[in-house]
């Protein structure tokens, strides 16, 4: 009996243990599962309108002269004289001598055709005096009877008269040529290049100095085919010589020892034809009396100066003008969609009619109203659950917080402290425990929220304000009232 109850005994413990072991496996109950909801993120949104936006077009370009001629005499000669503007840089007025050519021999030659002339001259009276006299001879001799041409020496008459026409054309070529021995500005202008100087012969065809009007200048601004699009210069065909008197309007700038100046002009017209390496079409501005002197000492505008250009282009109305960097992978935008009673994130496809570094023109996939997302919401995805606040109250809000630390005073910091932004800041981080110290990340944004605040952007001072405050009821650790909320 002894016996069987040690064989027994650990059976019945080992059989009552497995019993209440699957009773508690079989009725067991499961623990209440705790569901973590990230907190909602606190974003900034903007409602868009639709708007008019003035198209500005960007280029670039080298100014140079409208007219640059080359000086080249039409008489062969020594220079005697040269003018004082006759110089490398100096200007000059239209019909001003430069240089001075000896007119010794075309003088003499102005005396021989004048002399040459009077003979003729003599040559054609002693022939018309013949003739007038054959003419009554003939007549009182032979009363009806028509004289001929050689009787009236008409092949005579008409000779000597060739012979005076030719004598006036060889009197006055010489006053040409003694007229050309003074070489004259064809334009105002000023002189480029100067290769003759006093002493040296020349014969015509010698190139003595190269010129450039200064009336006006002109700049080549290449243009993208979307660029010339929105340009308001109308379409030239066959036939059609339009001038544009009032082109659309341009200003250059150029920078000069730090200062930047500035040009008005307008485009004159388009080139016919479209660069083959670049693709790219040009225009060319004008801009009146580059030279002339201004009011507020403006340097010059001198040929060759690399200039930018901003071109006035067209209107375009019914459009939605946002910031350039909200507009994700160059095709969709964020939007906040309150519909359903709660805040979430939609994907808006948009077509861009125009952007700039700054801003983006867009056309369609917006509506009146719609809440533009001005947060940069990383890995956004489709009705991501956020918490939209109005930038306009954000901005009130950052303008709260920025000035709070004035009505109080200067908080008590490690650095001192200071007013405004600064002092909002050093408040806000004195507030955390020194075994909870903020995260270097969120720290980071904070900075970056403040240095916006008192540059005038305070849009970014809210959502961090809201990470910042998310962090600290997380982690139990209590923000002074104003400063986390």
């Amino acid at each position: 009996m002894k016996r069987a109850l040690q064989i027994l005994l650990p059976v019945i413990i080992l059989a009552i243990a497995g019993g209440i072991t699957l009773y508690m496996i079989v009725f067991q109950k499961e623990a209440p599962r705790r569901q973590f909801q990230a907190p909602a993120k606190e974003v900034v949104v903007r409602p868009v309108n639709r708007q008019s936006y003035e198209i500005v077009l960007h280029s670039q370009g080298s100014v140079q002269a409208r007219t640059t001629s080359t000086l080249i005499p039409e008489v062969r000669g020594r220079i005697v004289a040269i003018g004082s503007s006759f110089q490398e840089g100096s200007f000059f007025e239209e019909g001003e001598v430069l240089i001075e050519i000896d007119k010794s021999d075309y003088e003499t030659e102005l005396i021989v055709a004048d002399a040459a002339y009077a003979q003729a001259d003599l040559r054609l009276a002693e022939e018309q005096a013949r003739s007038a006299q054959a003419k009554r001879d003939w007549e009182r001799l032979n009363p009806d009877t028509p004289a001929g041409r050689l009787t009236l020496r008409e092949p005579q008459l008409k000779q000597a008269a060739a012979a005076v026409a030719s004598a006036q054309a060889r009197v006055n070529n010489a006053k040409r040529n003694l007229e050309r021995t003074l070489i004259r500005a064809p334009f105002a202008g000023r002189v480029l290049t100067k290769n003759v100087d006093v002493g040296q012969y020349v014969s015509t065809g010698n190139q003595m100095a190269r010129v450039f009007a200064v009336d006006l200048a002109e700049v080549r601004l290449p243009l993208t085919a979307t660029q010339y699009s929105y340009l308001n210069l109308p379409a030239i065909y066959r036939g059609e010589n339009p001038t544009l008197a009032e082109g659309p309007a341009v200003q250059l700038s150029l920078e000069v020892a730090g200062e930047t100046y500035r040009w008005g002009g307008r485009v004159s017209r388009a080139e016919g034809a479209v660069d083959t390496r670049s693709r790219q079409l040009f225009v060319v501005a004008q801009i009146r009396n580059p030279y002339g002197r201004t009011a507020n000492e403006r340097p010059p505008l001198k040929i060759g100066s690399f200039v930018e250009a901003e071109i006035i282009g067209k209107t375009v109305d019914d459009v939605f003008v946002i910031p350039r960097s909200l507009l994700r992978e160059n095709s969709y935008v964020l939007l906040v969609d309150k519909s359903d009673g709660r805040d979430i994130l939609r994907r808006r496809p948009v077509s861009i009619a125009w952007e700039t570094d700054d801003v983006a023109v867009i056309s369609e996939g917006l509506e009146d109203g719609d809440l533009l997302c001005l947060t940069q919401v990383p890995l956004a995805l489709e009705e991501y659950p956020v918490r939209s606040v109005l930038e306009s109250t954000a901005i009130a809000a950052a303008d709260e917080a920025a000035a709070a630390p004035e009505r109080r005073g200067p908080p008590p910091t490690a650095g001192g402290g200071g007013g405004g932004a600064g002092g909002a800041a050093g408040a806000l981080l004195a507030a955390f425990p020194a075994d909870k110290p903020l995260p270097a990340e969120l720290k980071a944004k904070l900075d970056e929220a403040m240095a916006a605040a008192e540059s005038g952007d305070r849009s970014k001072m809210r959502p961090v304000m809201a990470e910042i405050r998310e962090w600290a009821e997380a982690n139990g650790v209590e923000l002074p009232a104003g400063r986390g909320r």
